[in-house]
């Protein structure tokens, strides 16, 4: 009788370790999967049924609009399917000087989907689009990019060796007053891991058709993964035409909320 006890016990010890790191397991809170900080967009998309949020603050001056810009941004993301995921794009305050409506205002909201088209692997890569449209106009004035009332983005992401890549080809509606004009952009941006830090190198350009002139930047990032789902950012970006803003600061973090907004369903065939 004492073996049995003896037998079962050790049984016990050896299952319940086991069975509470598989439970560990199943319980793990997904990776976050920034967009930020970089301005171009991963074509890939966040957890199913996981709120991702992405918050931070720019800092920018010298720029024809403006002397100084302070604004607190903020990016939502709910993948509803594995191809389907809804975006909120907000800038909830926002201070400036030497612009035409100085002082702090409410930035513009927008909002819009992304769809996957081609699904990547270790040989091809991600391939998504993109549609996103304004519903709040704001007088705060804009960056060098300005402001849309409409747009649409073809997203490519993929691995090259050791790197991640990232691209955007982007045509947004520009307005000014009654004048409605196309604008074209083009963003790559290139990550690589060294050890828990990603850093990050971006190449962008957009057309700025209000004042016929272009906007070219390059900007530098470095990320750090406190969390699965908690990603720190910081980095800068310098303006290379006259027309850009001459510098950016900004620094924020990236959280997936740890738990799903609705349960899958799993069917089973009964025999």
């Amino acid at each position: 009788m004492k073996c049995l006890r003896r037998d079962i016990s050790g049984a016990l010890c050896l299952f319940i370790p086991l069975a509470l790191s598989a439970q560990d397991k199943s319980d793990e809170v997904p990776e976050a999967n920034p967009g930020r900080p970089t301005v171009t967009t991963p074509a890939t998309l966040t957890p199913v049924g996981y709120l991702q949020f992405e918050n931070g603050a720019l800092y920018a001056s010298k720029s024809t609009e403006f002397s100084m810009r302070f604004g607190i941004n903020q990016v939502i993301r709910l993948a509803v399917t594995s191809r389907i995921q809804l975006l909120e794009l907000s800038e909830p305050f926002v201070h400036s000087t030497g612009s035409d409506a100085p002082g702090a205002k409410l930035g513009e909201v927008f909002a819009g989907l992304q769809t996957v088209l081609l699904k990547g692997d270790e040989r091809r890569p991600t391939v998504s689009l993109s549609y996103i449209r304004r519903f709040h106009e704001s007088t705060a004035p804009e960056v060098d990019i300005g402001t849309f009332r409409q747009s649409a983005l073809v997203l490519v992401s993929g691995d090259a060796g050791k790197f991640h890549f990232d691209l955007n080809g982007i045509a947004t509606e520009q307005a000014g007053g009654a004048v409605r004009r196309a604008q074209y952009g083009q963003t790559l941006s290139v990550s690589h891991l060294l050890g828990p830090i990603s850093v990050s190198g971006e190449l962008w350009h957009f057309s700025q058709p209000l004042t016929r002139g272009n906007a070219v930047g390059n900007l530098w990032a470095a990320s750090y993964s406190l969390k699965r789902n908690l990603v720190l950012d910081a980095g800068f970006d310098h303006g290379l035409t006259g027309t850009s803003t001459h510098w950016e600061g900004f620094a924020g973090f990236t959280y997936l909320l740890p738990h799903r907004l609705w349960h899958e369903q799993i069917g089973r065939a009964h025999v």
